[in-house]
């Protein structure tokens, strides 16, 4: 168990995996370089960290946290470890104070959620049923999905996330668009857009949405066009499944990232209760664009040509 230093008021921008933090508390900067450079913080990375005027702190990205708002909801933060220093920090988005979080005395650093967002589809994502094709928000438990295999299989729990994007690093925040077409073979048939950590099946391999940008038949949404929050939603089933959203196959929820980051959890806690942890489906996973295989990036980049 580590006690954690609680930042009042912090601010992340910047791009390529490099991240600038600024503490109004004590007028510090901090910039926090992931080496990779693949503009993602996996909880694997080793950072480094240059802190004016002239030292510098080794530290790592140790995970998130999700933090009870005092005025309702909840929050994700990020962990970051400097282990010289012996603290770690969470910093919190600019224009907030201490007394808009329910922080708890201490947390457990070893039981960090090790994703940054949990897997998603957005608003109006169009999802095969038995019946017909159904905007995601509006499904409901005991609903039949229609596998990528073909088969039927029931809606379990329909999880809920409000995004903040008051706080970045902003590409952690930004949806993907999929643009009608991109996948090949006419798919999706509609832009579809989800967040950055959902796994699209893509040859045979789970790809996150964000491993497969190219910038122009799959982009990132600006927050721009987010507003202040949008709300993601998780479809889950019994088992974990591939299912058709706008056409294409995607995965249902993989319980990898804790179910307490759902604004309506206590929901399922009290239809499920506590629950074994699922089985992944035995597909490879993509979740940077280096792991991307090459056969698989040919055959997108022709696609884009065409």
């Amino acid at each position: 168990m580590g006690t954690l230093q609680y930042d009042a008021g912090a601010n992340y921008s910047g791009n390529s995996g490099t991240v600038t933090l600024f503490n109004t508390a004590t007028t510090v900067t901090a910039t926090i370089t992931d080496g990779e450079g693949d503009t993602t913080f996996e909880t694997t990375d080793t950072l480094s960290t240059f802190v004016p005027p002239s030292f510098t702190y080794p530290s790592s990205y140790a995970g998130n946290v999700e933090v009870a708002l005092t005025a309702g909801g909840t929050m994700t933060l990020p962990v970051i470890v400097f282990s010289t220093v012996s603290f770690s920090l969470i910093p919190i988005p600019q224009g907030m104070s201490l007394s808009d979080f329910s922080f708890p005395a201490s947390i457990d650093l070893t039981a960090l959620d090790s994703s940054a967002f949990p897997v998603c589809f957005l608003v109006g994502s169009q999802i095969a049923t038995s019946k017909a094709e159904i905007a995601v928000e509006n499904l409901t438990v005991g609903d039949e999905l229609q596998t990528a295999e073909g088969r039927f299989v029931s809606v379990k729990w329909i999880g809920r996330q409000t995004v903040s994007t008051r706080f970045g690093p902003a590409e952690r925040l930004m949806p993907v668009r999929f643009a009608a077409g991109s996948l090949g073979d006419d798919l999706p048939h509609t832009d579809l857009i989800v967040t950055a950590d959902h796994g699209m099946l893509v040859d045979g391999v789970i790809c996150h949405a964000g491993a497969l940008v190219n910038g122009t038949t799959i982009t990132r949404v600006p927050l721009a066009e987010m507003g202040e929050s949008y709300t993601v939603y998780h479809v889950e089933t019994e088992e974990h499944e591939i299912i058709l959203a706008n056409g294409a196959p995607a995965e249902t929820f993989i319980d990898n990232v804790s179910r307490r980051v759902f604004d309506n959890y206590a929901e399922f806690e009290a239809l499920y209760g506590d629950v074994p942890e699922m089985e992944e489906l035995p597909y490879p996973r993509a979740m940077s664009a280096r792991q991307v295989p090459v056969l698989i990036r040919n055959r997108l980049k022709a696609v884009e040509a065409a």
